[in-house]
C-alpha cells in the first residue's frame, strides 16, 4: 500500500478525519459520483465513500457507505494506497479500497449523479484536491 501526504498549511495540530473511499472498477474506467449543490465540495466528483464511525472496521463501513450512497452490496476488495489532506482546520485520512465485485445497478442516491469514467479521461473532471492526490496512481492501477 502507497501513502501520498500533502503537508499541513500550519504546524497547529488539526483533527483528523478518517475517510473510506472506493476505487470501484468496470474493465479500464472506474465510478465516480457528483456531489450535490449546496454542500461541502459541491459540484466536484468523487470516489464514493463516507466517513468511519466509532469502532467501525474501514471494511465495513466502505460496505455500509456504498448501500448507502449507491444502493450496492460490494465485495471490498484490497487497500489500495492512502492519501492526508487538510481542508482549512480539519485533515482527512483517505483509505482507497479496490472494488471489482458488487451487487445491483450504482445509482445516485446521494450524489447529483454517477458516471463511469475511463483512466484517461479522469484528470479532466473537477475533483477535491484529497483526490486529486491519488489520481496518478489510482489511473495506473485501471490500466
Amino acid at each position: 500500500m502507497e501513502h501520498t501526504a500533502k503537508p499541513a498549511a500550519t504546524s497547529k495540530r488539526h483533527p483528523w478525519l478518517p475517510v473510506v473511499a472506493a476505487i470501484i472498477r468496470r474493465e479500464k474506467s472506474v465510478l465516480l459520483g457528483l456531489r450535490p449543490s449546496g454542500g461541502s465540495l459541491a459540484g466536484k466528483w468523487e470516489f464514493p465513500g463516507g466517513k468511519i464511525e466509532i469502532g467501525e472496521q474501514p471494511e465495513i463501513a466502505l460496505a455500509r457507505e456504498l448501500k448507502e450512497e449507491l444502493g450496492i452490496d460490494a465485495e471490498i476488495g484490497p487497500l489500495r494506497f492512502s492519501a492526508t489532506h487538510h481542508y482549512g482546520e480539519v485533515g482527512v485520512i483517505i483509505l482507497f479500497y479496490e472494488v471489482n465485485y458488487w451487487k445491483g445497478q450504482p445509482s445516485p442516491l446521494h450524489h447529483s449523479e454517477v458516471k463511469w469514467v475511463l483512466a484517461e479521461e479522469i484528470h479532466k473532471l473537477q475533483l477535491p484536491d484529497a483526490n486529486r492526490n491519488v489520481l496518478d496512481k489510482i489511473v495506473k492501477l485501471l490500466k
